[in-house]
Order: structure tokens, then C-alpha cells, then sequence
């Protein structure tokens, strides 16, 4: 099931979290922390997107940290506790080894997040958010981002149909692919100068570009709203000050060492877990009041 209820919220909330949450999983790097960014992240895509995410995650996120655990040391050399002596007269430390898995675990928590991003934050929502403070680049950024996905589904008829009369790329000689390859390029080069001509064109007859114009929008603040934005700002804010007083701080090199764990220490990261988990209780919350209603009838 398909949860969609935090979308559902204003996009400064949306915005707000998504803010917090990729920029405290860039800065922060106690192993505690980017665990529970990337597991957050991991259950709220799969909750977005469905059981397909799972797939889709494991697919980028194992090759990736394998990849950085194994490169890493190759080229990097700090930490006391050597392991073995590559061919090259190079140590092999555990330190090296574990700030790769650190900063491979810091990047596919991001990518998640930002797989989420794009699924809650519509191109309407952030036209709403920039529009009027950077109008002509907002709407570049959302016309971009919403032709990439029409041009890989209008690709996707095309080579359809040419695969259905035989002119597809796979169909004959090498000549006779690359002569078809080149038709299917026309064929989208074509569709996407018309596309543009039709949007430009549609943009200028709703007024466009004139003094004055104002602007419709179905989002309101409201109650709802105030208190999961109140929330969020207060988990951010009490994270980061933690954070800035090195309560939750990790060093790697020359050995790891974190640092030491106090009451304060663990409400940050406390607050963080619930920081990274508000659309998920969010969902979850919504899901169970729904089921509730239900019984009720």
C-alpha cells in the first residue's frame, strides 16, 4: 500500500523536512546517526513507491558500499590500527576502511531522501515556494523536471510503434540500427521542438510576463500544518545544537572515537530519530485513524 498522506501537507512543511533531514544526514557522521538516516529513508521510499523501492534501493545502495569500503582504503592510509600491507607497501587500516563504509552509508541515506523528494515535492509545490522570490529560474528548474519524464515516456510510444513496423534499433544490420536509431532521434527532436512551441504558446495566451499578473494557489497553512512545521523546527534546532556541542560527534582518524554518552547526548539523538521519522508517523498515524473510522461503521 502506497502511503501519501504526508504529501498531503503544505510545502513549506515538506520543504522544511526534507531541508533538515539531507542536510543533518551530509553533516553529521556518528555511525548512530547515518543509521538511522538511511533506514528512515529507506522505509519511508519503499512506503512511498511500494514494494518496487526495495529493489530499486538495494540495487544502488549495496554496490555502493562495497564499492567505497573497498576503494576507500586503496587510497587512503590514516588509522593506527593497521589490518594488513597492501602489495604496494601501503597499510591497510580499519579506520580507512570504516570511514568509506561511513561516507557510502552518508550518500545512499541522501539518495534515498532525495528519491523521496521526488515524489512529495511536485513541480506546483515548488513554484509555490520560489515563484515569486525566483520566478524565471523556478519555473525553468519545474519545466525541466517535469520534460524528463515526459520525453522518457513519449521515447517509450515511439519505440513501440517503430519496434511494431520493424524499424526498432535491435531490428537488422548495424547500418540499418543506426539508421533507425537516427529516425527515432528526428521522431523526438521533432516532438520536443513542438512541445516547447505549445507550452510557449500556452504560457503566453494564460498572460505570462505581464506586470501584475498574479498568481492562483490551492495550499493553505493550516492548523495541521502549523503544528508538524512547529515540531520539525524544534527537532532541527535541538539536533543541531547538539551536534554543535560535539555531543554527538565521531572521529575516525587517526582512531575511532566518539564521543562520550550522556543524557544529553542521547535526547539528540532521540530527537533526530524523531526528526527522520515524521512523514512515517505521519502515515502510519493517518493509516490507523482511517482503520479506526472504519470499525466504526
Amino acid at each position: 500500500m502506497k502511503m501519501r498522506e504526508f504529501q498531503t501537507y503544505h510545502p513549506i512543511v515538506n520543504a522544511t523536512y526534507f531541508v533538515l533531514v539531507i542536510g543533518c544526514s551530509c553533516l553529521f557522521m556518528h555511525p548512530l546517526c547515518l543509521g538511522i538516516s538511511l533506514i528512515s529513508g529507506f522505509t519511508y521510499s519503499v512506503m512511498l513507491k511500494g514494494k518496487k523501492a526495495i529493489k530499486t534501493n538495494l540495487l544502488y545502495m549495496l554496490p555502493m558500499l562495497i564499492a567505497m569500503a573497498l576503494i576507500n582504503p586503496a587510497f587512503n592510509h590514516q588509522g593506527i590500527t593497521i589490518i594488513h600491507y597492501l602489495p604496494s607497501g601501503n597499510p591497510l587500516t580499519l579506520e580507512s576502511i570504516a570511514y568509506g563504509l561511513a561516507a557510502a552509508t552518508m550518500i545512499a541515506s541522501v539518495v534515498c531522501h532525495f528519491s523521496c523528494y521526488n515524489e512529495v515535492m511536485t513541480s506546483d509545490k515548488f513554484i509555490y515556494l520560489f515563484g515569486k522570490i525566483i520566478p524565471a529560474m523556478s519555473l525553468i528548474l519545474s519545466l525541466t523536471l517535469r520534460f524528463v519524464p515526459k520525453f522518457i515516456a513519449q521515447l517509450k510510444v515511439v519505440t513501440n510503434a517503430q519496434r511494431c513496423m520493424g524499424c526498432d534499433v535491435s531490428c537488422g544490420s548495424i547500418r540499418k540500427r543506426a539508421k533507425h536509431g537516427l529516425n527515432i532521434l528526428s521522431i523526438m527532436t521533432t516532438w520536443s521542438l513542438e512541445n516547447a512551441i505549445e507550452t510557449a504558446d500556452s504560457m503566453k495566451a494564460r498572460g505570462y510576463g505581464i506586470p501584475g499578473r498574479t498568481a492562483f494557489s490551492i495550499f493553505t497553512l493550516d492548523k495541521r500544518d502549523k503544528y508538524a512545521l512547529s515540531w520539525m523546527f524544534l527537532l532541527g534546532i535541538y539536533t543541531l545544537v547538539g551536534k554543535f556541542m560535539g555531543e554527538i560527534d565521531f572521529r575516525y582518524f587517526p582512531s575511532m572515537r566518539a564521543a562520550e554518552l550522556s543524557v544529553f547526548g542521547t535526547s539528540i539523538f532521540v530527537s533526530y530519530l524523531l526528526l527522520c521519522i515524521c512523514p512515517i508517523i505521519i502515515e502510519i498515524w493517518e493509516v490507523r485513524k482511517w482503520k479506526l473510522l472504519e470499525s466504526k461503521m
